[in-house]
């Protein structure tokens, strides 16, 4: 299955590309491990891959 999230595009599209394929990743566990929405998947994904890029000095 492929995992791009399509339909949130514009969510992603202003991100640095680093976090968008960060938040991708972390989008893509919550849905398989969690059982989360991909609604908010993305939501969550964005949330903590800006928090991770933040902390790396981004």
């Amino acid at each position: 299955m492929e995992w791009t999230f399509e339909e949130f595009k514009t969510s992603l599209d202003g991100l640095h590309p680093a976090v968008k394929q960060k938040a991708l990743e972390i989008a893509k566990s919550l849905v398989i491990e969690k059982n989360y929405t991909k609604g908010n998947a993305i939501k969550e994904g964005i949330m903590k891959a800006e928090e991770w890029f933040y902390d790396l000095g981004g």
